[in-house]
This record gives C-alpha cells, sequence and structure tokens, in this order.
C-alpha cells in the first residue's frame, strides 16, 4: 500500500492552474531550488525555477561538478489545466428569482459530470494597482441543478441534451439579480472593495478531496488527475534526482486543454527562450544551445485512457491499458503523438532500470485521437519526444479515477530518467 499523502496533498492544494504551480513551486524550494525571475542571470543557479501564470520551468544540473556547457537537455511536459467552467467578467445572471452565474466553458468537458455537485471558486485576481492574488474559496457557493426526471421522462432513454449557454449557468443564489455583486463578495475575501479589484480569471471548482477508492484500495479518485497526476510525479523526480551529465528539466505548462497557443502554452516560447538561457548565462554560445538541443529529448507526460469495462468495444482490441499495469506509450501514426520507435523503446528500457512495467496505447481508427503537448514541443525545440501517460477511466470529468500504485511507478520511471 503506498503513501498518497504527497500526490493527494498536490491535487487538493491545486484547484487551479495557478495553484498549481504555487504547490510546485513550494515543493521545489523545500528541496532547495530557488526561485528565479525570467530577468534574472540563471547562469549560476544549479537548481532552480521560474514561473509565469499557470506555467512553470525548473532544472536541476549536476554537482560538485558541473556538466559541460552544451549538455542536453532531459525534459518532462506536463500540463496545468483541466476542463471546466471559468467565470465570466460581468457574471451576474439569472431568472425566476434565481441567482446565477455567467460561466464560459473551458475545454472539451463531460458537462453531465458537473451537474447536482457543490462547486467552489478558484483561481487569481488582479487589483487595480496589478497585484494579483490568488483565490481558493473551498466552500460550497454555487450549484449547476439538473432537471428532475418528472420533467424529463424520457431522458435514461433519450440520453442528456444539454444546451451550454443555457443549461449550465449555475445557481449561486436567490433574489434579485444585482450588477457588480459578485465582485464584492470576491474583493471581501481579501479585505478590499469592489472598486479595488480590477480583473480575475476564476473557475468554478469541484470540492471533494482525492481519495483511495475499492473494497481493496487499489483505485484513487479525485478531480483534475488529468494532468496534475503527470506534474506531481514530474515535480517529485526532479526534487529528488542527481542529474549527473544532463540537465533535468521539468516544464509545467498551461492552456493544453485548449491548444497550447498562449505565451504560457507549450506553444509559446518560454520553455526555449529559457533553456537556450540556461545555456548562454552560463557563458555558452549559440552554436552550444544548438548543440545540446540535437542530443536533448522529451516525455511528455499526460494521461492515457484505460480500458473501459462498460465500453470494452471503444478500445483497440490490442492496445488496451490497464490501471496499475505502469504508464502507457501513447503511439498515433498521424503524429498527434509524437512517440517514435526510437522514443518508445527508450523509455521503456528506463521503464525496466526503474523495475516499472510498462504498456502500450494507440486509439481504434474509427475513435479519433486526442493530443498532448508532445507533438507542439518536439515541433518547436527539434527534440525527440516520447508520449506517456498514466491510464485512467473518466476523462474529462469533474472528479476522474485511476490505480493506486500508476502515480509511484510515473515518478519512478521519470526519476531514472531525468537522472540520466
Amino acid at each position: 500500500m503506498h503513501d498518497h499523502g504527497s500526490l493527494f496533498s498536490f491535487l487538493d492544494e491545486s484547484p487551479s492552474p495557478y495553484h498549481v504551480v504555487a504547490t510546485a513551486a513550494a515543493r521545489l524550494s523545500r528541496a532547495g531550488f530557488a526561485a528565479c525571475r525570467e530577468i534574472d542571470d540563471l547562469g549560476g543557479i544549479e537548481r532552480g525555477y521560474v514561473s509565469r501564470g499557470g506555467a512553470l520551468v525548473a532544472w536541476a544540473r549536476s554537482a560538485p561538478t558541473p556538466e559541460p556547457i552544451s549538455a542536453a537537455f532531459r525534459i518532462v511536459g506536463a500540463h496545468t489545466d483541466s476542463p471546466g467552467f471559468r467565470i465570466k467578467p460581468r457574471p451576474e445572471t439569472g431568472q425566476e428569482g434565481w441567482k446565477q452565474l455567467g460561466v464560459e466553458i473551458y475545454g472539451g468537458i463531460l458537462a453531465n459530470s458537473w451537474l447536482d455537485r457543490d462547486l467552489g471558486i478558484a483561481g487569481r485576481v488582479v487589483t487595480v494597482d496589478g497585484t494579483t492574488e490568488l483565490l481558493d474559496w473551498r466552500e460550497p457557493v454555487a450549484r449547476i441543478a439538473q432537471l428532475a426526471i418528472h420533467l424529463d421522462r424520457d431522458v435514461n432513454e433519450r440520453g442528456l441534451i444539454l444546451d451550454k449557454q443555457s443549461h449550465l449557468r449555475p445557481i449561486w443564489g436567490l433574489g434579485e439579480v444585482r450588477p457588480g455583486e459578485f465582485s464584492e463578495l470576491i474583493a471581501a475575501r481579501f479585505g478590499l472593495g469592489a472598486s479595488d479589484l480590477q480583473s480575475w480569471d476564476l473557475a468554478l471548482v469541484e470540492l471533494t478531496p482525492a481519495s483511495v477508492l475499492g473494497a481493496d484500495g487499489s483505485l484513487i479518485a479525485s478531480g483534475r488527475l488529468d494532468n496534475q497526476l503527470s506534474c506531481w510525479a514530474a515535480v517529485e523526480a526532479l526534487a529528488g534526482c542527481d542529474p549527473g551529465e544532463f540537465v533535468a528539466v521539468v516544464a509545467l505548462f498551461d492552456h493544453e486543454e485548449v491548444g497550447s497557443d498562449s505565451d504560457t502554452g507549450a506553444g509559446g516560447a518560454l520553455l526555449e527562450r529559457l533553456l537556450e538561457r540556461l545555456v548562454i548565462d552560463r557563458g555558452g554560445s549559440r552554436s552550444e544551445f544548438l548543440k545540446a538541443m540535437a542530443a536533448s529529448t522529451c516525455v511528455s507526460a499526460d494521461n492515457a485512457h484505460a480500458v473501459h469495462p462498460n465500453y470494452p468495444e471503444r478500445h483497440d482490441p490490442s492496445h488496451r491499458p490497464m490501471v496499475n499495469a505502469g504508464p502507457a506509450i501513447k503511439v498515433n501514426a498521424n503524429q498527434r503523438y509524437a512517440t517514435s520507435a526510437e522514443t518508445a523503446a527508450a523509455f521503456a528500457r528506463i521503464c525496466r532500470q526503474a523495475g516499472v512495467p510498462v504498456q502500450s496505447f494507440v486509439s481504434r481508427n474509427n475513435v479519433p485521437c486526442g493530443s498532448t503537448i508532445g507533438p507542439i514541443t518536439a515541433t518547436r525545440l527539434g527534440v525527440a519526444t516520447v508520449d506517456v501517460g498514466i491510464p485512467q477511466l473518466s476523462m474529462h470529468s469533474a472528479r476522474e479515477l485511476c490505480g493506486a500504485d500508476d502515480p509511484d511507478y510515473l515518478r519512478r520511471a521519470l526519476m531514472v530518467y531525468l537522472a540520466g
């Protein structure tokens, strides 16, 4: 039986991408990593990290025998965001005596999984003077109420149909809709007035803590397993590894669920520029940076689809990942995943060295394949990449399910990889 305290704390303390970064930064700081600004000289920092919004890049070099300036990078990439509901700038709405919140759908949600759940609010707010504060309102503030079966008699036979604009507005009180009321409540959480609050990036949060599930304790249930589980494994692996002749790097990106095209997403320049500066700030040249990149590799860690016992026909007959059977190497010939034969073989070797089981995932030809940061990072950096992930059920649900053994399997494999 594993001690899941570290993972569960990470999940429960990270209700938004901004909290993921804060939680990861706190873990790295305890392990001796220095918090750096992007404008700092990074050349003398052996173990450090830089954060921007919902993204964080951390690195570790060997000591006391430093690697050469053109040493290759071993990169683990994951993403901090999860599908859900973001609160609009002017959210006060409602009718028939109900107060409701205007929300915008973020990413590919399983909308029905959010119905009839007690929801809190989390994210970041920005004051008029530019100060950014994190909000974690962990109370049952709102609820998206489902229509009673008496008013929708054939719902179980026909299937639930939800209009994204009309049917997914959460209730948060009763009475007359008053513009500015939500701003006042949020500002009051910080002891401010509504006029002190300029803007926010806030989301609804499912409140149930992470837990062990099953009579045999073989499963884990939590919100945001996709992809905070990989973020946890990557940070834990980096904090505990000795990178040897390589530079070990963990990159946690935001906005993967909506395409990664942002200054904090994998499609942006944040990671590439920081890697170049880690070479140049130590006296290296552009040529030495390019040599380092040519020898570098990347593991893109993002959860995979476990075979579903109620829907086995949705899986390829020969590629049905099981929970508690180790990370799955994700393959797609159309480059929705960046795995090649070489990188798949290399990761399988790493798993054997770590004493970790490994399996493969390929989608059915008639079931469209999702994607990850893997192809984006491989294209942007030009580095050999493998896509891997812990198998799970209920992906993009408000609450997801995975095996209890698999998080530690992934952590151990990533530690071996980062250590070279």
